[in-house]
């Protein structure tokens, strides 16, 4: 095999660049799977160092099995949306709902030697930040994920068809309820929203019987606001969402809403930022 072939196999097998694989081949005397390994073990190194960076741009990958009975999602991070376009990046995300989809998501060391290799890859550091998998044995898994990867969400329901589980899901990633029903919302959230109302409400300077009134009724206010079966559908405003589940003899059991870099510090970078940062 000619020196090119040997770095041809090298690169479709590792995705690196051209110089790195002809490097690697030269340390391991031309021998292919030697070289593979170095790789590897460059991969590995070059992840744990930037491993400090942040990552907050990315996307989401989503996966519903044939059966309709169980469905996955992930959040893969990356420091720049540039490098979340990424073919590789992309494939990777695949890969990794797929993984999810089969294992779960407490298993997921198995996806540790492709993360490090594609963090060569892209000069950036990734995460899978989060994945969620969905198994039903009563019931159906819908999903819907918006056209930019950033925003999703899955949910189990009850004797709903594909349509309505997607609709469901659809609302669920536009209104992001906090709980199914307002029976299941936290104590310790409604005790720290009643604190703001109480605090709001001394303001006014009514007496204490009008501003316990003001109170109960915010309090019940934010709680039919976050509760997925109290709130308006976004496609039929006039209707709630418990009630088109009714009107279909569904029921929602559970859901789960991602957005990608949620919660994170995201940089402000510009477009010539992104691609340089692909230099490092």
């Amino acid at each position: 095999m000619s020196d090119m072939s040997k770095i041809k196999e090298v690169r479709s097998r590792t995705g690196v660049g051209f110089g790195d694989c002809k490097k690697a081949l030269d340390d391991a005397g031309d021998d292919i799977e030697k070289a593979i390994e170095i790789i590897r073990k460059q991969s590995a190194v070059k992840a744990a160092k930037k491993a400090d960076r942040t990552a907050a741009e990315g996307l989401l990958a989503m996966r519903i099995s044939e059966s309709g009975d169980s469905g996955a999602m992930v959040e893969v991070n990356s420091e720049t949306d540039f490098a979340a376009r990424n073919e590789r990046f992309v494939e990777f995300a695949n890969a990794a709902v797929d993984w999810v989809l089969e294992h779960g998501e407490d298993q997921m060391e198995g996806l540790e030697e492709a993360r490090e290799q594609l963090v060569q890859i892209i000069g950036e550091n990734v995460s899978v930040r989060r994945a969620v998998r969905f198994a039903s044995h009563d019931g159906e898994v819908g999903g819907y994920l918006h056209a930019n990867d950033k925003l999703g969400a899955l949910v189990e329901t009850r004797g709903a068809d594909d349509l309505l589980g997607r609709e469901i899901a659809m609302h669920v990633a536009a209104m992001s309820p906090m709980v199914v029903s307002n029976d299941q919302m936290p104590a310790d959230v409604l005790g720290a929203e009643r604190k703001i109302y109480e605090a709001q409400a001394l303001e006014s300077g009514k007496p204490e019987s009008i501003t316990k009134k003001m109170v109960d009724g915010r309090l019940r206010k934010f709680v039919a606001e976050s509760s997925l079966l109290d709130q308006a559908f976004v496609r039929e405003p006039s209707n709630k969402v418990g009630d088109l589940l009714e009107q279909a003899g569904a029921q929602c059991v559970r859901f789960v809403r991602f957005e990608v870099g949620e919660g994170l510090e995201k940089k402000d970078e510009d477009f010539a930022a992104e691609v340089a940062a692909q230099l490092d």
